[in-house]
């Protein structure tokens, strides 16, 4: 495609309107495919549902050839790019019987609002760069809801049996426990016989559901923060840069309007150069 070509289509693509057009062809296909859920509208309208799911996939895949021909090759450098082929490519699988797991995959189109709208997109962006301190995270929970398995299941699987009869069991209760649900049951019954248990029960919520999990909180909210500062270092380079070519221009300028004046001049001059700083003197010919 020619270059002035595809630099229009490129405009197009990332122009306001277009995008506000996609959302809103996404909302749209997120509405159907709730209704089509539901059995009413499903028997009485499926013609018409099938109609709209035809022409959203169209728009969809016009869409895809429209941002592949204004991108070139650099529509295939973004992850989020290949996101949406693949999700919209899935719809285009014929619906046999052997890939009819496959048309799932359009209802997986409403996720493209994270893909197409910027803020969505940070935040996801934020969470895979977390992935690291929050697996180190989670592992440091697993292993706290080990050990708390195993001395649960130690020092009450007599008392308890429903709930610490065994180690998985003892894994099932505490991690009950963890989500601080139906907790103070499973304490009154290990209290009914042992009724310092609570100071057990105590100490993991307060260190496994407080402690651990306000971790994870600040793992993602640094990572979030470190997400929106290199989108404005990206910013503040680019506005650098512009400045920069800015004044190399002006200074080019000067210097040009410098060499002028020193060519009318009658007799040679040392001339400084802006730029570099380097002297040297300006032959230039003498007026008659």
């Amino acid at each position: 495609m020619p270059a002035f070509s595809r630099e229009r289509l490129r405009t197009v693509v990332d122009a306001p309107a277009f995008q506000r057009t996609v959302i809103a062809v996404i909302t749209l296909n997120g509405v159907t495919l709730g209704l089509e859920t539901t059995a009413d509208p499903a028997g009485r309208y499926s013609t018409a549902f099938l109609l709209v799911d035809h022409s959203i996939t169209a728009i969809f895949v016009v869409e895809m050839l429209l941002r592949i021909c204004g991108k070139g090759r650099a529509f295939f450098r973004d992850p989020w790019n290949w996101f949406d082929l693949i999700v919209v490519g899935a719809a285009l699988v014929p619906a046999s019987q052997s890939l009819s797991i496959l048309r799932l995959f359009r209802f997986l189109r409403v996720l493209r609002l994270v893909s197409v709208i910027p803020s969505m997109r940070r935040v996801v962006s934020a969470l895979f760069t977390a992935i690291p301190g929050l697996a180190s995270i989670l592992v440091l929970q697993l292993l706290l809801l080990y050990v708390s398995a195993v001395i649960g299941e130690r020092l009450y699987h007599e008392v308890a049996p429903q709930h610490f009869g065994n180690l998985g069991k003892s894994l099932f209760t505490m991690f009950t426990v963890l989500t601080v649900e139906n907790w103070p049951q499973i304490a009154e019954d290990v209290m009914a016989t042992e009724p310092m248990a609570w100071i057990f029960f105590a100490g993991f919520i307060v260190v496994s559901a407080f402690f651990v999990l306000n971790l994870l909180i600040g793992v993602i909210v640094s990572a979030m923060e470190q997400e929106v500062h290199s989108i404005r270092w990206k910013e503040d380079q680019a506005l650098e840069l512009t400045q920069h070519i800015a004044v190399m221009n002006e200074i080019r300028a000067l210097n040009e309007k410098i060499d002028r004046l020193a060519a009318a001049l009658p007799v040679p001059v040392e001339v400084v150069d802006v730029v570099d700083g380097r002297a040297g003197p300006a032959n230039h010919a003498r007026r008659d």
